[in-house]
């Protein structure tokens, strides 16, 4: 059966008042601009629909005015229950100043929770999340004061404490492909992800409710591999023709790059699968850190690597030529190849594999990560990390809680100091230059998105690994294993932490060769990318 083909605005026009509607696409990738932006505009022109519910695993957005920042409108939208808030500014404005409910729930979560919605089932049951924010006798997940409602709640099975979430209602599911037949089967070929889109297509039908894809191509019915699909058409209520490359770009950094689905001609080899080498480190804080971190590096481990501090890291396992004994995954379903950056994130360059976002934390929650390196922003005297929210900042947890709480390693990566921290290497020792006006180690995180507690419990190995000091996390809480050579234990440690850390009786110097300019030269280049 013929596939209905509508324009933006005429998909934009099905939503109606009150309805649940759930957002495809990751941060800046597999986004349906298109329709987003015309639902946006609607409102603007008509106010309408108004009182939505608004569902992301991650929130879509460029920190400006693309993707689910269009529909960030006063009386447009009434709640929100997101995994990732950090580049959608104008929706949570509307949440931190309780113009809407809001919650922040763990990206894996919502993942799994669209496709047990699909399935029939009440919820979702996990260990993710527990002893963190969203544990219902911390925060429940919920952002201000206005949301009351409780999506998740706590269970004992067999003697183990679980958490329940509840369920997501999917009246409307707004996602991306790339090529449409006419009955609506949907292929992704030029798509750097796959995400969580069977899923959401399949929670919305099985409630009655109707899907709308937008799409950069049509062809004739029976012309589409079978095994190419990925969002069959028996679960396609519409398809929408975007001809606009900028409202369909790869990313909404990369309009496309072949890299970024493994496109690679025979006999060439596979660019940004090579780290070369490009003269000296500088040695600032963030190439310590990773230095640091990269002799943590296993041969043969499965890795998830985070934004910021730990992106840097696959750098210098270049130079080290260890990229190829490893594999790196990105949460959204990248598996191989070497992950991308920025707005780019989520994408990896010649992966081996892309599979969806749901399957991809069904591996992580079970425990196929052998290491993972993530940010350090907040550090409690007990292990606790921050890294969701900060007073008016709402980052959110992303997929932070699935993989710090089911990582078999665990490294937290970060500067000691933040907010103009400036630092050199003399003579093989660290100096610091200008210290950081804020203190990171305190005595409690404003928001616990990994749980001390529960890593403790579990028997989780777990270090935080910063410039001038190496802690690992122990049932008494921190202690202090490694400092910088050149640094002094009390004025550039002691001094700048809200608390007195464990002292290891045999406390040591940080590897001398990290600080060393040569590091890593002798193997400055590496094929293939694991």
């Amino acid at each position: 059966m013929a596939v209905t083909q509508l324009t933006a605005e005429e998909a934009a026009a099905w939503i109606t008042d009150g309805q649940a509607v759930m957002l495809g696409g990751f941060i800046g990738s597999v986004v349906p601009e298109s329709i987003i932006r015309a639902l946006g505009d609607r409102y603007g022109n008509d106010a309408s629909p108004r009182d939505l519910t608004l569902i992301f695993a991650a929130g879509q957005g460029d920190g400006q005015g693309r993707a689910a920042n269009h529909l960030a409108r006063p009386g447009m939208v009434k709640r929100v229950i997101g995994g990732h808030w950090g580049l959608v500014p104008d929706l949570q404005k509307l949440a931190l100043s309780n113009e809407i409910e809001a919650y922040n729930l763990p990206q894996g979560v919502i993942s799994h929770l669209l496709r047990d919605t699909a399935a029939g089932k009440p919820g979702t049951i996990t260990t993710t999340g527990l002893g963190t924010f969203v544990d219902p006798r911390l925060e429940g997940g919920k952002i201000n004061a206005i949301t009351r409602e409780d999506l998740v709640s706590v269970l004992n099975l067999n003697g183990e404490e679980y958490l329940f979430y509840q369920r997501l209602p999917v009246d409307m599911a707004i996602l991306r492909g790339t090529t449409a037949d006419e009955n609506g089967n949907i292929t992704m070929e030029d798509e750097c992800l796959v995400v969580e889109n069977l899923a959401a297509a399949q929670a919305a039908r099985n409630q009655g409710g109707k899907v709308v894809v937008q799409v950069k191509r049509v062809v004739p019915a029976g012309t589409l591999d079978p095994h190419s699909i990925k969002i069959p058409g028996i679960f396609v209520d519409a398809i929408v023709l975007c001809h606009d490359d900028g409202e369909h770009m790869q990313t909404f950094a990369t309009r496309f790059n072949p890299d970024f689905v493994g496109r690679v001609h025979a006999g060439t080899q596979p660019s940004g699968c090579t780290v070369g080498d490009s003269g000296p480190d500088q040695l600032d804080a963030k190439t310590i850190i990773a230095r640091r971190a990269a002799q943590e590096l296993t041969p043969g481990a499965v890795l998830n690597l985070g934004i910021g501090v730990p992106e840097h890291i696959a750098i210098v396992a270049g130079k080290l030529g260890m990229l190829g004994r490893m594999t790196l995954t990105v949460e959204p379903g990248a598996i191989g190849g070497l992950p991308a950056s920025g707005l780019d994130f989520g994408a990896s360059r010649h992966p081996q594999a892309i599979i969806t976002q749901d399957q991809m934390f069904d591996f992580y929650d079970g425990g196929g990560i052998d290491q993972a390196f993530l940010g350090l922003a907040q550090c409690s005297a007990r292990g606790d990390i921050n890294v969701s929210r900060f007073g008016d900042k709402l980052p959110g947890c992303g997929g932070f809680i699935n993989i710090s709480q089911h990582a078999k390693s665990l490294f937290f990566c970060g500067t000691f100091t933040a907010a103009g921290l400036e630092v050199s290497v003399r003579n093989g020792e660290l100096a610091i230059l200008k210290e950081g006006r804020q203190n990171k180690f305190v005595e409690t995180v404003e928001q616990i998105t990994f749980s001390a507690a529960r890593a403790v419990q579990t028997r989780q190995t777990v270090r935080y690994i910063t410039e001038r000091a190496v802690f690992r996390l122990e049932p008494q809480g921190l202690v202090l294993e490694e400092i910088a050579p050149g640094v002094d234990l009390e004025r550039d440690i002691l001094a700048h932490m809200s608390f007195t850390p464990v002292i290891d009786p045999g406390l040591s110097l940080m590897p001398a060769e990290i600080f060393s300019p040569r590091f890593g030269q002798k193997n400055t280049s590496i094929a293939g990318c694991g």
